[in-house]
């Protein structure tokens, strides 16, 4: 018989290159915050540069109050056959800039026996059927404030607002105190307390 053939031989694995000094190694190069961040010093020279802006800046357009005024008058007087009491509240504002500027938003809140009350002024078409319920209280009642007033530029008004509480007279008259909060367009709200 035959001998089997004998398989071929494969080559021999290629001989390592002799070791050089100048071997690469990714991990090194990428794997640490020295080799891949800039130095901290940049860092904290770009950070305060950053933080001097925003600090500058929000100084300088911070929000300010361009309107003031006053309270002038309180005056309520108790709606028949309810515990609501119908409030007149008489106030002056002031446009001190040089462009007008319109009511969004008028809120009168008061601490009346130890509880917070709070109420949105009343619309014009409103406050006159009340009005004519309460005589009492027209006599006191001057041009009725609404949101959408406007207030030139420099200049003054007056006027009323009306809300209710459902509060006793004597209960209000004992009040701590009454804030009006008139909110106008693109400014800071204006606080007036009595």
């Amino acid at each position: 018989m035959s001998n089997p053939p004998t398989p071929p031989s494969s080559p021999l694995p290629p001989a390592p290159a002799p070791e050089s000094h100048n071997d690469f190694n990714i991990g090194e190069e990428y794997g640490t915050a020295r080799k891949s961040l800039p130095p901290a010093g940049i860092v904290a020279i770009c950070l305060g540069v950053v933080i001097a802006i925003a600090a500058v800046y929000s100084l300088t357009h911070r929000a300010r109050a361009q309107s003031s005024g006053s309270i002038d008058g309180v005056f309520a007087a108790p709606m028949p056959n309810q515990k609501l009491l119908m409030i007149a509240v008489n106030i002056s504002l002031q446009n001190n800039e040089q462009k007008p500027t319109w009511i969004k938003s008028i809120q009168v809140s008061s601490d009346v026996a130890g509880q917070k009350q709070a109420d949105e002024a009343v619309p014009a078409v409103d406050a006159e059927r009340y009005l004519s319920v309460l005589p009492d209280l027209k006599p006191h009642v001057l041009q009725i404030l609404t949101p959408e007033t406007r207030i030139n530029p420099g200049g003054k008004i007056s006027g009323t607002v009306l809300v209710g509480f459902p509060v006793t007279q004597e209960e209000f008259a004992a009040r701590k105190s009454i804030t009006v909060t008139v909110l106008p367009y693109d400014e800071v709200a204006v606080v007036l307390t009595k």
